[in-house]
């Protein structure tokens, strides 16, 4: 498991079986048990708390990183691993939970 990884996870209802986003610091999967995830979902809405998704990142339809629904995952509710988002996507994650937890130092990070 690393930080910004896609992963199926079993989650309580109503969330069910869906893929999250990992955004946990490396080092903390060696020895945590409950990791900081945002909930992927088909339900775009297309604000700025949202990391878009497809068939790049091997999700079967279009999707969103919902920056706004970040939970505490166990490590058991993960499943399977589904991809690794490529380094030039971090910096879209980091604005979309900049803006999620209104951080202006990462809400203007230019993605250019």
């Amino acid at each position: 498991m690393r930080q910004y990884e896609i992963w199926w996870a079993n989650l309580p209802q109503p969330a069910g079986r869906r893929p999250v986003l990992l955004l946990s610091r490396n080092d903390a999967y060696s020895y945590l048990n409950k990791f900081i995830a945002a909930e992927i979902t088909t339900v775009v809405r297309n604000i700025p708390t949202e990391v878009p998704l497809g068939r790049r990142e091997r999700m079967p339809r279009p999707c969103v990183a919902n920056c706004d629904n970040l939970r505490c995952i166990s490590r058991h509710a993960l499943v399977e691993r589904i991809h690794t988002l490529p380094s030039s996507r971090i910096r879209e994650v980091k604005r979309a939970v900049g803006f999620a937890l209104a951080w202006s130092e990462l809400m203007d990070l230019d993605l250019d």
